[in-house]
């Protein structure tokens, strides 16, 4: 007994001695501020981080390798406690949440039954996944079982449906998904996202110069939920209310539902929604990004604009307009007439842009009371170029100097600053563009008894809006094709006869473009009081000087600012440009998608010092998308807003066309197809069709 008590008590002290000899060599010291770090951190283990666990992200804070705020699972506060124990201030950050703009679902077609491994990635493995559309979701849910926070559920229509109060940003299921078709979107993140070729997109959203998101604001408006419809289009474009009533609705032409139907009434939609929130009262607030530091001076207040500078304010920058006229608007206030654009609505417009904090100067000319130097000198980041397209082209015959002969901008122009021109009896307007057909209906409704549009091509190369130019005949414009002047011939100094001649149209060159050329011996005599000339415009940069900062802007031989195309910076690279001044006169949709463009390019050049490029941005449309058969889609009445009638509204400069009902904007909403790539909804229109009463659904059958 005793020897075993020996021998056991030997062993004991061996073993004492020994782990006495190894703590003395393999000993851990702990560090106390890693210690402190981890008590702070949940304890989650979730990895949402990209470390193993809280103690291997609690090392990585505490050694510098990682910032405070790095568990996703904690949120800001846990972020906040952290680096209060590292002695350091967390900046706040716009939240990021996981979101895919996929909306095939169960109605994306199948290329192949699959019956392998329930995961995406498995299925994506064989042949690119069994769904016809490569862009699309597979719907086995590898997103779901991925998010550590249980934030994604699997949707009836197996897509993925996620919750934005347990969803962490942690990227999991960014990283987990084979299509990339999930990302982490802050407001930041939309904003300055553009189009890619690799997406899910409708071609009403790939037609749309802004980029809106077309068929979620229609489904918002089909399900009444109004407030997200507006707030949706926002992200997009600042401007609904005016777009709503100007725009030629090139989304319209591409609506897949015009293969088959009417296409569905997109700008009305938008029109109503955007009246929506007027008609309450008040401006839906917007997301902002935290406060940057950087200043950026824009130069023009026009739709360009004033879309950059709503979105550098949302990016967190300092903005200051500066404009020559005493209101902001540019071509939207002083160019388009008041029953096409009422200047109250454009007025709350913009009044919800500036209130986000935007400054304004106006009655200021670039050039002359300011320049480049003195904002340097007042400490702007960044300048943004957008002066409009205000000079117009000269016809180049004899008597264009005398009195009663127009330009179309200036004559528009006179009306917004309270000093409306006197036209006389008889007036003609030369040109076939938009401005044109603007300053022929104004005309009438200035008293002249006859009005004539003279345009010297077919009306089928007439570039003004299809819908403008039924208006003005409608109202009793009359429009005289192939003819252009030859001499304008007055009387005491003011016309009072024009001379014009009759054109024919060439055979089509190898672009396929008809040249108008003039029918020697068809010289005839118009008696005229008012000659109206609205044949083309040019940007206004006469503040391009060689003695000033500004003779460094490289311009082209179209009189427009020079600038790289991908990141719209000129010779300067802190001034950028776009809109009229970069493009050429075009309408304010496209101005307004400029205007995001530029913010994006210079958010990048002030914060980062380099404007990365967009992998596989979309410009042309996607081959894929443009269906020539839609099956299970029957037509269905599209609705057509109410007017004024013509013998009342050529007597005064009342808005035209009203904004649809209620009930008329839910009809028409249900006649979306929500397309998504080559998606569509097959069974809306049968829906629909039961829904309506014996009289419409026979008219539709």
């Amino acid at each position: 007994m005793w020897t075993a008590v020996l021998i056991m008590g030997g062993i004991g002290c061996v073993a004492a001695v020994a782990l006495g000899v190894a703590s003395r060599i393999f000993y851990v010291k702990e560090d106390p501020l890693v210690n402190q770090i981890e008590e702070a951190l949940p304890g989650a283990n979730c990895g949402g981080c990209g470390f193993a666990g809280c103690h291997a992200a609690a090392v990585a804070i505490a050694a510098g390798k990682a910032p405070p705020n790095i568990c996703v699972g904690g949120g800001p506060e846990v972020g906040a406690r952290v680096a209060g124990i590292m002695g350091m201030e967390v900046v706040a950050k716009e939240p990021e949440l996981a979101a895919t703009d996929c909306c095939g679902g169960q109605r994306a077609a199948e290329k192949f039954f699959y019956n392998g491994v329930q995961d995406c990635r498995a299925a994506q493995m064989l042949f690119g996944g069994s769904k016809l559309c490569g862009h699309g979701c597979l719907g086995f849910g590898t997103c779901a079982k991925s998010c550590p926070f249980g934030a994604i559920t699997m949707g009836p229509d197996r897509l993925p449906v996620f919750d934005p109060e347990l969803c962490r940003g942690c990227g999991s299921c960014v990283r987990n998904c084979p299509r990339g078709i999930i990302s982490l979107v802050s407001s930041t993140a939309k904003i300055l996202h553009f189009n890619r070729y690799t997406e899910c997109l409708a071609p009403c959203r790939q037609k749309c110069p802004a980029q809106i998101d077309i068929p979620t604001y229609i489904e918002h408006i089909r399900e009444g939920r109004y407030r997200e419809a507006i707030l949706t289009i926002k992200e997009r474009n600042p401007l609904p209310l005016t777009c709503g009533r100007v725009c030629p609705h090139p989304c319209e032409e591409v609506c897949r539902r015009g293969v088959e139907d009417e296409p569905v009434a997109i700008n009305h939609l938008k029109r109503f929604v955007a009246d929506w929130e007027m008609n309450q009262g008040k401006h839906l607030e917007v997301p902002m990004a935290p406060p940057t530091g950087k200043k950026v001076a824009v130069i023009g207040g026009g739709p360009a604009g004033l879309s950059c500078a709503y979105f550098l304010r949302r990016l967190g920058h300092e903005v200051t307009i500066y404009e020559q006229m005493p209101q902001l608007g540019g071509m939207l206030r002083y160019g388009i007439p008041e029953y096409r654009l009422p200047k109250r609505i454009l007025d709350w417009e913009i009044e919800g842009i500036l209130r986000l904090g935007i400054r304004v100067r106006t009655e200021v000319k670039f050039g002359d009371d300011f320049d480049l130097e003195f904002l340097r000198a007042a400490g702007f980041d960044a300048v943004f170029l957008s002066v409009g397209a205000w000079d117009s082209r000269r016809l180049g015959i004899e008597g264009e100097d005398l009195e009663g002969v127009w330009d179309g901008i200036r004559f528009l122009r006179l009306f917004h600053l309270g000093e409306p021109p006197e036209v006389g009896e008889r007036v003609v307007v030369v040109g076939g563009g938009n401005t044109a057909i603007d300053a022929a209906r104004s005309a009438l409704r200035l008293g002249a008894k006859r009005v004539v549009l003279m345009y010297r091509r077919s009306r089928d190369e007439m570039p003004a809006n299809e819908m403008e130019i039924e208006a003005a005949e409608a109202e009793g414009v009359e429009i005289l094709f192939l003819a252009a002047p030859t001499k304008i011939l007055g009387e005491g100094g003011s016309v009072r006869r024009m001379e014009f001649i009759r054109m024919r149209l060439t055979d089509p060159d190898p672009s396929g473009r008809r040249r108008p050329e003039p029918m020697e011996g068809s010289e005839k005599l118009m008696e005229v009081d008012t000659v109206i000339v609205a044949i083309g415009q040019s940007p206004g940069i006469d503040f391009v000087r060689e003695d000033k900062l500004t003779g460094q802007l490289r311009v082209t031989r179209w009189n427009t600012i020079d600038a790289q195309e991908e990141t719209l910076q000129t010779s300067l690279p802190f001034v950028f440009t776009g809109g009229d001044c970069f493009t050429g006169p075009s309408i304010a949709v496209e101005a307004i998608g400029a205007g995001r463009y530029a913010a994006r390019c210079i958010h990048y050049f002030i914060v980062e010092g380099k404007i990365p490029p967009i992998p596989s941005r979309q410009r042309t449309l996607i081959k894929d998308s443009l269906l020539e058969h839609l099956e299970g889609v029957q037509p269905v009445p599209r609705v057509h807003p109410h007017e004024l009638p013509v013998n009342r509204r050529i007597r005064n400069f009342e808005e035209v066309e009203h904004t649809i009902s209620p009930d008329e904007a839910q009809r028409e909403a249900n006649r979306c197809l929500r397309c998504g790539l080559i998606c569509y909804n097959r069974d809306v229109v049968e829906a629909l069709i039961e829904e309506q009463t014996p009289s419409e659904a026979a008219a539709v059958s």
